[in-house]
């Protein structure tokens, strides 16, 4: 008799297809009882079928269009807020096209038909319905009605904006601490940090253009536009940034620093101001630094296993210095203080000196500098020395006196990490001797010295094969041949990754361990050049090398590695 799934169970369909046994739906039948979900879900909940899976079998049983993804990357936000955000919610549903008088809604459960007649009624038109993934509709209601809101508050905020023409002497917006919380420009700026630290975002830009104010998100390393307020507010918004982080609102001329402590329903953060003139007006630049729990470790920053054993190597040594080197935004930080969480124990002191402390630990000792005060590096490193120190994290080298004794510290029995601004690991031994620290010393001192970089990593729900360029081969030092033997990957952008193709990130590295050859030719004054050959041979991976491993393993993509690392390396 002819398998007709019209008349099968959603396993039967599953077991026909091949994508299950039976024994995993007796399995799951077992299970659905504690899970409280349907017989699929509870298979994909197990692990045993994958969404798409899932939404194969449905529509061989009951024969809904199944929404493609690519189609819910550019859906028009008016039929979309036909249907209020709670409804779609709490039902799975969202409107996500209209074809002549007809709106067609995808949903999760098509067959519902309470969800259905409810739809006909809160629209007022007639409805077709479409079946679409759980976790699709989950990152696309998310994402529409999330601009949905924010549209309607930005419009709220600037709806009572009046522009005022008023002379040079004049043109600042003070703001009466009564009417604060009404303020439209109160309102936006709380919006902006907000919506900032609801997506993860490290930095926010807010730049004046000619016509427009544009603000954007720097999420997973790469800035987005997010909104575009009006010119006129732009001034406003200046200068509550520069009351909130008490400077001068009057000064417009010259660069300001400062910073704000806020607490929001979500989170604590520590917000770094920067405000610096344009030709156009002042640019902000806020940099978020999360003050909760600090959840990293060196299992999720994407060290190998050979980069993890030789990490925790010098991890374990009673004294020396390791530096970790890169720009500013690279992860150095993150890197150092979940070194910290894997050694921290009752029985070891470990101090810390940092501008700004950018993660809170339990059980240890954590200073941040303040120039104001004349709390520099130098100073707060001289009184540490007086809490008995076994370890020390020193936030970053920026001059001879820093340098000098954090070198000293990791001579006398101390175990030393900090981070210095350089290109490589290699160019980080010139800088310190640049800085003028003596030859002699840092060759006596250094343990490990590592350069790192983040990169982000593929959208796994869009990733897909993908042939790079003859361009994009030789920026990377790709030979034909060797292309020939990788599967080169990349995501074709989807809901789940905001149409970005990434989602997340994780860091390469190149790590140079300070052997005696490697001190012998510090000592001796060797150039970059003799150095990294040396360091080649004693089968150090660069940056590059390092990148190329992560893009084999279809972890990220070529042009991730092509924008932070060098071919030349090699």
């Amino acid at each position: 008799m002819k398998f007709n799934p019209q008349y099968a169970r959603l396993g039967e369909i599953l077991i026909h297809e091949g994508k299950i046994t039976e024994d995993q739906v007796k399995e799951a039948l077992t299970k659905q009882k504690n899970f409280h979900l349907k017989i699929g879900e509870t298979l994909k909940k197990i692990g045993y079928i994958t969404e798409q899976d899932l939404l194969q079998a449905l529509c061989l049983q009951i024969e809904y269009e199944v929404v493609q993804e690519s189609e819910l990357l550019d859906l028009d936000s008016n039929i979309v807020k036909m249907i209020p955000e709670p409804f779609a919610v709490e039902n799975r549903v969202i409107a996500i096209r209209k074809e002549s008088d007809i709106i067609v809604i995808a949903m999760t459960d098509p067959e519902n038909i309470v969800i259905v007649d409810n739809l006909k009624r809160i629209i007022g038109q007639p409805i077709r319905s479409v079946l679409i993934g759980d976790s699709t509709l989950t990152d696309t209601l998310e994402r529409y009605y999330k601009s949905i809101r924010t549209s309607s508050q930005v419009e709220a905020a600037v709806s009572n904006f009046e522009f005022v023409a008023v002379d040079e002497d004049e043109n600042e917006i003070t703001i009466d601490s009564k009417q604060e919380a009404d303020a439209p420009v109160v309102k936006l700026v709380n919006l902006i940090i907000t919506e900032a630290i609801k997506s993860g975002t490290t930095d926010i830009h807010i730049e004046p253009l000619t016509k427009t104010t544009v603000v954007r998100f720097r999420i997973d390393g790469a800035l987005r536009e997010v909104m575009t307020p009006p010119i006129g507010l732009h001034t406003g918004i200046v200068s509550l940034v520069k009351v909130m982080s008490k400077l001068n609102i009057a000064e417009r001329r010259l660069p300001q620093d400062g910073h704000i402590s806020l607490k929001t329903t979500i989170k604590s953060v520590d917000v770094r101001v920067s405000i610096v003139p344009t030709v156009t007006g002042e640019k902000v630049v806020l940099r978020l630094l999360d003050k909760g729990e600090f959840g990293f470790s060196l299992m999720t920053l994407g060290f190998t296993k050979n980069d993890q054993t030789i990490f925790r190597k010098w991890l374990r040594r009673p004294y020396g210095i390791t530096i970790v080197s890169g720009p500013t935004g690279c992860g150095k930080s993150t890197t150092l203080h979940a070194a910290l969480k894997e050694i921290l124990n009752v029985e070891t002191n470990i101090v810390t000196v940092e501008d700004p402390v950018e993660y809170r630990l339990d059980g240890i000792t954590q200073i941040e500098t303040n120039a104001k005060i004349d709390l520099t590096f130098g100073r707060a490193l001289r009184s540490v020395l007086r809490q008995d120190p076994d370890i020390i994290l020193i936030g970053e080298i920026r001059d001879e006196e820093t340098a000098d004794i954090a070198i000293k510290f990791s001579l006398t029995g101390h175990l030393v990490f900090t981070t210095l601004h350089a290109n490589d690991a290699v160019s980080t031994i010139t800088r310190l001797l640049d800085i003028g620290v003596p030859a002699y010393l840092v060759a006596s001192s250094l343990n490990l010295v590592m350069a790192q970089r983040l990169v982000r990593l593929i959208c796994t729900h869009c990733k897909a094969d993908y042939s790079p360029t003859k361009v994009e081969l030789n920026d990377a030092g790709i030979s034909k041949e060797e292309a020939k033997k990788i599967k080169f990957k990349k995501g074709t952008g989807c809901v789940h990754c905001d149409n970005t193709g990434y989602s997340g990130r994780t860091g390469i590295f190149e790590m140079l361990e300070v052997t005696q050859e490697i001190r012998k030719l510090i000592f001796e004054g060797a150039n970059q050049d003799i150095i990294r050959e040396a360091a080649l041979k004693n089968n150090m991976l660069t940056l590059h090398q390092s990148g190329l491993g992560k893009v084999k393993d279809g972890i990220t993509t070529i042009n991730e590695i092509i924008k932070f690392t060098i071919a030349e390396e090699l």
